[in-house]
């Protein structure tokens, strides 16, 4: 029971660390033309409300892909599409198609970082929670726990919602470790589908997952898993891409977009050096 105690303390003082954070300024703000992450994520909800599903990664008059254009997976782009919904009823001139580029303000402000946090707490935090719960290795945990709390921080001054795939990515682990490996793979799926960083975690979850197929016997046991995973992998995939499979280049233009090769390889050096810090060896 004390843990517990403990537990929500720590969870309470984090939130308010955060929340006190949040109020502070962002990268960007006043910054014209681009204005930073935090115009990135309110253009995306304008895209994603305002055109058709089939224009969300196409370059047009009403979707100037150099300004902001949508470069993550379709799970995200949903994301910014519900935000959207409700900034819509609270005020829609935050979502204006045009008008509202470059939009700032202290009620805008409060929303986009009320979103960023209740993602955190439907997403990222129980499973945080439930990760320090689970791990024996006391040393390896705060160390862990520790990483992520900083990292998270500096994502909410830049107003950016990484801690959801990072929060799927972590039940994916939670979710294999406990032998819950179909629901940990589609957790996994879901991180991937958030966010195509998570493609730099995916070959050691692959192996371990593969490991445990061979472990149990690939012409029994294993077997039958391995076909149980590959099946979850193809549907989740095929549920969050559905609607940009109607069209071949629906889907090309959707990859162009989440893998920028004619764009040089600034964007994924910087990717991967902001996946250095949880991918590092733990000493």
């Amino acid at each position: 029971m004390e843990k517990w105690y403990l537990m929500t303390i720590v969870v309470l003082i984090g939130l308010t660390v955060r929340w006190t954070v949040s109020l502070n300024s962002y990268s960007g703000a006043g910054k014209p033309p681009m204005f930073g992450d935090y115009e990135a994520q309110r253009h995306w909800q304008e895209i994603t409300f305002n055109l058709p599903i089939k224009q969300w990664y196409f370059n047009s008059s009403d979707n100037n892909l150099q300004y902001w254009g949508l470069d993550y997976p379709p799970l995200t782009a949903y994301h910014s599409l519900l935000c959207a919904y409700v900034a819509k009823f609270i005020n829609p001139d935050w979502i204006a198609l045009h008008t509202s580029r470059g939009y700032e303000s202290q009620a805008h402000k409060l929303f986009m970082r009320t979103t960023v946090l209740i993602a955190d707490l439907l997403i990222y935090i129980p499973a945080v929670v439930l990760y320090c719960c689970r791990l024996k290795e006391i040393s390896t945990k705060k160390k862990v726990s520790f990483k992520a709390t900083v990292f998270c921080i500096s994502l909410t001054l830049k107003n950016i919602y990484n801690s959801v795939s990072l929060g799927f990515a972590l039940w994916g682990v939670l979710g294999v470790s406990c032998d819950w490996d179909l629901l940990g793979s589609l957790a996994f799926c879901l991180a991937i589908n958030y966010k195509q960083m998570e493609l730099y975690h995916s070959l050691p979850f692959f192996c371990f997952l593969l490991g445990k197929c061979f472990k149990k016997d690939l012409k029994g046991k294993g077997f039958v898993l391995l076909i149980k995973l590959v099946c979850t992998v193809v549907a989740s995939f095929i549920l969050c891409w559905l609607p940009f499979f109607t069209e071949r280049e629906q889907t090309l233009q959707v990859l162009r977009r989440l893998f920028p090769v004619d764009r040089g390889l600034f964007e994924a050096c910087l990717k991967t050096f902001l996946s250095f810090p949880l991918l590092g060896k733990e000493e």
